[in-house]
């Protein structure tokens, strides 16, 4: 951004959401001496690239859970979002504290279920969350066999993390299409994901769809649960674990910015990454309606312009654009393993394992906290 904005009166940024996009602005604007609050209802970012491994791996958990005042101090505010006062340029909290703003940076991501994602609020968010997964984790280790239903990127994920680190049990995968993975992402890199999982001998079941998943009870080891399909067939397994059904948590903004919402309550953005009709309102990451896949890299880049686009509107500048480029996104398979691509070119599996399956970025996210893991 080059420079210090903040004596400019009356400038003041606030940040909802404490994910990669939140975090990645709020250090941002520090760097650039703007004055800012950063929301979130957690205690602890969670860094959930890892969280899958987090999972099935014991002891994990702890170092994906970052505290937010440790990085940000007084900066930080744990709260809940209960509405944006467009007129007041207000965000007002459960409970009715109310932090004013001139700038309003959204970036509230996705909600989806676990283990893949962690809502739980309150003041020991990041305890409970570390605790949620050594829990799993056990779940994992009791169970003889495990059922993955959904077969996306989290899907092949989950489904390659339990058998890399559980060789011996049966790992069902069942996805309602034909391909695996993202589609956006190369078909020569979606066979390579589907010739990773039957190396590591995992069993997949294509073209099918789970007929009584909101009957069964998932991420619970439980003998021979019976699964049906839409086509009739039946499977049995011990335990499930759902890796589809994410959505746009959009609960913070409904209510003020109806007006600039897409269907599934994403917000319209300009190129700018401004929120349609509010100079002043930003939206980044996965609550865009940006046409790219929902990725932690995305909303980085995303939370960039944002930043420079504020900083320069103080300054009388040119705004900055966001532009898609060709997709970039790495599947880890295990911590040997993973297939993916950069900047559409597909990359080679030794590559993949290190630029993310050995460590997950979890090196990168404490180094951003300004944090020493433990």
């Amino acid at each position: 951004m080059g420079g210090q904005v903040s004596s400019v009166d009356g400038v003041h940024v606030v940040v909802v959401g404490g994910g990669f996009g939140g975090v990645a602005a709020a250090q941002q604007l520090r760097s650039g001496g703007v004055s800012f609050t950063l929301i979130d209802s957690r205690d602890s970012f969670h860094h959930n690239v890892a969280a899958l491994r987090a999972a099935v791996k014991p002891g994990l958990a702890q170092r994906t859970f970052i505290p937010f005042r440790d990085t940000f101090g007084d900066a930080f505010v744990q709260g809940r979002v209960e509405r944006v006062d467009v007129e007041r340029q207000a965000v007002v909290l459960r409970g009715g504290r109310e932090v004013a703003f001139s700038h309003l940076v959204l970036c509230t991501g996705t909600d989806g279920p676990f283990p893949g994602s962690f809502a739980a609020e309150g003041e020991e968010s990041g305890p409970s969350g570390v605790q949620a997964y050594e829990d799993f984790t056990q779940q994992v280790q009791a169970a003889g066999s495990v059922l993955v239903v959904g077969g996306g990127s989290s899907g092949v994920e989950m489904a390659a993390e339990i058998k890399a680190e559980h060789p011996e049990k049966k790992v069902v995968l069942i996805h309602s299409r034909m391909s695996l993975a993202d589609p956006e992402l190369l078909p020569s890199v979606r066979r390579e994901a589907e010739e990773v999982l039957l190396q590591k001998g995992v069993e997949l079941v294509l073209g099918e769809k789970v007929d009584n998943l909101s009957r069964l009870q998932l991420n619970v080891t439980s003998r021979n649960m019976a699964v049906t399909t839409e086509r009739g067939a039946t499977l049995t397994t011990d335990l499930i674990v759902c890796c589809t059904g994410q959505k746009v948590n959009s609960s913070a903004y409904d209510s003020s910015f109806s007006a600039s919402m897409a269907a599934g309550g994403a917000l319209k953005v300009n190129q700018h990454l401004q929120v349609q009709g509010h100079t002043n309102v930003y939206a980044l990451g996965d609550c865009t309606d940006v046409k790219e896949p929902k990725m932690a890299y995305h909303a980085q880049l995303h939370a960039a312009v944002a930043v420079s686009n504020i900083v320069n509107s103080l300054r009388g500048k040119q705004l900055t654009s966001y532009h898609t480029g060709s997709v970039t996104m790495l599947l880890a398979m295990g911590p040997d393993d993973g297939v993916g691509q950069f900047n559409g070119w597909k990359l080679p599996r030794c590559a993949v394992v290190l630029g993310k399956s050995r460590d997950l970025l979890l090196w990168k996210s404490w180094r951003d906290m300004k944090q020493q893991q433990p």
